[in-house]
């Protein structure tokens, strides 16, 4: 990694912390506007693994127990819907607006990464606090892969660096570190970007790919593609515009040659030789 790498990782890890520090301050000092994180209700799958686990959710059950209610208390707002996800799976019509990715992600890191603190702090508590680590892992990683990307279309570290400041401390910041699909969006974005403009088309398409399974306007990287495809097409027929026009000189070249040829095998060299003399001679005197 880069000496300029190694400042943007720092920059975004310190962005991270400054920003949660922030976030608990202000929880802190004033009431909650949006009281959705006290709605949970039991799934309606009973198989879900939410129902296997409900004995985990009862106070008397969980060590922590305030620990717990402090991190389930944090899911507001669009956080409600991933974390139900995660949690019950796509229950409701309304929930289709969300893509899986992030709830996937976060169901598989409940159950593996972060399995061991279910009976800590309840597993409705594990699944947000999946959510916010690893957002906040992949906004470091996004934050570097922004860079990089700034790097190379841009040729600039100056202003590649400045980019990357904004995007850490940009006023929009706060969703990156919640339980929200920009952080990875962002990262698979830029992730996908990197390698088109490197040339890996093929690892382009992959993460670009996944990219559209966090947030469906990741469909518009498909104009990268067909905008290359554009380009492509216009140099090809450039490039045979080009051939074309070479060939046409060379053939020119060829019947001039033949021309003159078969004129010396009809009159002899030297007959075209003697007449070409006689002409500059007649032009040289002015004699017609």
């Amino acid at each position: 990694m880069q000496k300029s790498e190694r400042f943007v990782l720092r920059l975004a890890i310190f962005s991270r912390f400054l920003l949660i520090s922030l976030i608990i301050t202000w929880r802190l000092l004033y009431p909650r506007y949006d009281s959705s994180a006290q709605l949970n209700p039991s799934c309606l799958s009973s198989s879900s693994t939410a129902d296997e686990l409900s004995h985990l959710k009862e106070g008397d059950r969980v060590l922590w127990p305030r620990a717990g209610a402090a991190i389930e208390g944090s899911v507001v707002w669009d956080s409600v819907y991933f974390v139900r996800i995660a949690e019950c799976g796509y229950e409701y019509e309304q929930t289709y607006a969300f893509l899986p990715l992030l709830p996937l992600s976060i169901s598989l890191l409940s159950r593996s990464v972060f399995a061991p603190l279910i009976p800590v702090i309840g597993y409705r508590a594990v699944l947000a606090l999946s959510g916010y680590v690893l957002n906040n892992i992949a906004f470091v990683l996004a934050a570097i892969y922004f860079y990089k990307l700034s790097f190379l279309i841009l040729k600039d570290s100056a202003a590649s660096l400045q980019a990357s400041v904004l995007f850490c401390f940009n006023p929009a910041s706060i969703f990156y570190s919640s339980i929200y699909s920009e952080s990875l969006y962002a990262l698979f974005s830029f992730c996908g970007l990197f390698y088109l403009f490197s040339g890996s088309n093929y690892v382009a398409i992959l993460l670009l790919g996944v990219c559209g399974t966090a947030r469906s306007n990741g469909a518009i990287h498909a104009g990268y593609f067909c905008f290359k495809a554009l380009l492509q097409a216009f140099d090809a027929i450039t490039n045979k515009n080009s051939i074309s026009l070479s060939e046409i000189n060379e053939e020119e070249c060829r019947i001039s040659r033949s021309a003159k040829g078969m004129a010396e095998m009809k009159f002899g060299s030297g007959a075209l030789v003697g007449g070409e003399s006689e002409n500059r001679s007649r032009a040289k005197f002015g004699v017609g």
